[in-house]
């Protein structure tokens, strides 16, 4: 019984004992061996001792600083920045456009609100919502709103501040981000945590990794899912995400319901919003009050807001360029075409030269004016831009959700003119149509193999199917399809250039003269031959009308919305 007490009493305080233990030998065995040495050796061995303690004392001090340091956030402190909503004060009503989004953020905002009402029939606050659109849409703006309405706090985080060389470190961070937030939730209420470009540590998790390199994106990613799983009910802790990557790339267990709970939809705007964020943008410089904003928004179609910041920047620069007191249409015009285009150059060049690329663009701005059924032509130019020696600058007078195929076959058409006008005044055609002839081939193999939009009656997507899996003589019927696709409408594009090639040759001799011609320049010439533009009345009556709800778009056409020139 003695026996079992003692080894119990060992097993529970064995710690204790080996520490004790371990004090008495490093203090008795030195004191043993320096009373069997000489007296003036141990005063030498002493001396030293006291001598490097301070040293000792300050390394002791370095390495355990450092051992906290690593623990508790890396040699860089994350920049936690809490915003004061007083001081920001930015409301829905200060959010130009996007109304879906505002509409969406809305509920949040009453839900934070309402969270005593909320509780009392026993539900649960929310907590996470991720913020899904691309860049410059306005998702930090919008989460700075949401906490500005609900009147709460919010920390200010970005994904990269988690990354860090040190493993363990970015958990740590999360740590002590949310420690920090349910801090202010207790005093104000509720917080808001902000994690900027989330995707950085909540994309997928790497389970097998060889190298490790995926090992602290993991963690960190862990430390996240357990933090946001884990909150206090009672301390009102709401995190929103925003990323402008696909969704699938962020990890299945972010996105199941109980951590973001909600998806915001910030996308880029319609037509009637891209007007009045023009309205407001150009409300903070002198501008041409005539100018037709409308017509802007029509020409800005896929900007974001931070696009038509941009935009509207570049042309009070021209503007000063050009020693104007205000900025015009001209010089909105030209910063568009300065962005998305490139600059201007004037390359050296033959006669024939200038007059074959005078020709190609002729051709494109003639088939896709005449023969496009959703764009319009803005701008033509055969001045040396972004590679290209020529270019015919169209784009949809409204937003395509859900391209037809008519639609389609308007921009393979497009890619087309050029070629078939060289053809038709050459004979014989130039490298100038390679980069047309690589948009209409891979247009044409999206409608057939992709779409179901050939003759044959095949119905699939036959371009997602490996060739190794898809017979091969369906494969060939699909290639010749294509090709018959293709001859069927540059036979209508030829046809089209030839009933109306005075037009061609007008626009030919046009651009040779004058290098570049504007909407309206264009406009009045198809008016001569008596075609009046049908795309501007029919951007009027988009503009006027009801607005549908909007709809995921479809990933965009692979021809370019721009057919140029190319050597």
């Amino acid at each position: 019984m003695f026996w079992f007490k003692l080894k119990h009493f060992f097993q529970r305080h064995w710690l204790v004992l080996s520490i004790v233990a371990v004090c008495l030998i490093a203090v008795v065995f030195p004191i043993w061996y320096l009373a069997g040495v000489e007296e003036n050796t141990r005063r030498y061995i002493i001396s030293m001792n006291v001598a490097s303690m301070p040293w000792m004392v300050l390394n002791t001090v370095i390495f355990v600083g450092f051992l906290y340091l690593m623990q508790s956030g890396g040699f860089s402190a994350l920049k936690k920045s809490k915003v004061d909503t007083a001081a920001v004060n930015i409301r829905f009503s200060d959010i130009v456009g996007l109304e879906e989004a505002k509409r969406e953020a809305w509920e949040l905002v009453q839900l934070i609100k309402d969270r005593t009402r909320v509780k009392a029939i026993g539900g649960k606050i929310l907590k996470g919502a991720l913020l899904v659109g691309p860049p410059g849409c306005g998702k930090t703006l919008m989460a700075k709103a949401v906490a500005t309405e609900a009147g709460v706090p919010f920390l200010s985080v970005a994904g990269s501040e988690f990354v860090e060389v040190f493993v363990g470190v970015g958990a740590s961070r999360v740590r002590k981000l949310f420690k920090q937030a349910k801090e202010y939730a207790q005093a104000h209420g509720a917080c808001i945590i902000f994690i900027d470009e989330i995707e950085v540590i909540g994309r997928r998790r790497i389970l097998y990794d060889a190298f490790g390199g995926g090992s602290e994106t993991n963690s960190t990613q862990n430390q996240l899912l357990v933090e946001m799983d884990g909150l206090d009910t009672a301390a009102n802790v709401i995190v929103f995400g925003a990323t402008n990557a696909v969704e699938n790339i962020l990890d299945e267990a972010l996105l199941r319901p109980g951590r973001f709970d909600r998806k915001i939809f910030v996308d880029k705007p319609n037509l009637a919003e891209r007007e009045k964020m023009f309205a407001y943008y150009l409300a903070k410089v002198q501008y041409d009050r005539t100018m037709d904003l409308g017509r802007l928004a029509r020409k800005a179609v896929g900007s974001s807001p931070a696009d038509i910041e941009n935009v509207v920047k570049e042309a009070a620069l021209i503007a000063v360029r050009n020693n104007s007191d205000k900025i015009t249409y001209k010089d909105i015009s030209a910063a568009i075409e300065r962005i998305e285009l490139g600059v201007a150059h004037r390359l050296s060049m033959t006669p024939r030269e200038r007059e074959r690329i005078a020709c190609h663009e002729a051709g494109h701005l003639v088939t896709i004016y005449l023969s496009h059924p959703t764009d319009d032509v803005f701008k033509a130019s055969i001045l040396h831009r972004g590679g290209a020696l020529g270019v015919v600058h169209h784009m949809p007078i409204e937003e395509l959700h859900v391209p037809d195929r008519d639609s389609y076959i308007g921009w393979l058409r497009a890619s087309l003119g050029g070629f078939a006008a060289e053809k038709i005044k050459y004979g014989v055609t130039s490298s100038g149509v390679g980069s047309d002839f690589a948009a209409a081939a891979h247009m044409a193999h999206r409608m057939v193999w992709g779409m179901g939009m050939g003759k044959s009656g095949f119905i699939g997507n036959y371009s997602a199917i490996h060739k190794s899996e898809r017979s091969a003589a369906i494969a060939d019927q699909l290639g010749q399809e294509t090709q018959v696709l293709l001859r069927e409408q540059l036979t209508e594009v030829e046809k089209l250039l030839n009933d109306n090639w005075k037009i061609v040759e007008r626009f030919t001799a046009e651009l040779l003269k004058r290098e570049e011609l504007d909407y309206d320049e264009i406009a009045d010439i198809f008016a001569e031959f008596g075609k009046p533009s049908r795309m501007l009345k029919s951007a009027l009556q988009a503009t006027t009308g009801p607005e549908a709800p909007p709809v995921p778009p479809p990933p965009p056409p692979a021809a370019p919305e721009r057919p140029g020139f190319t050597p």
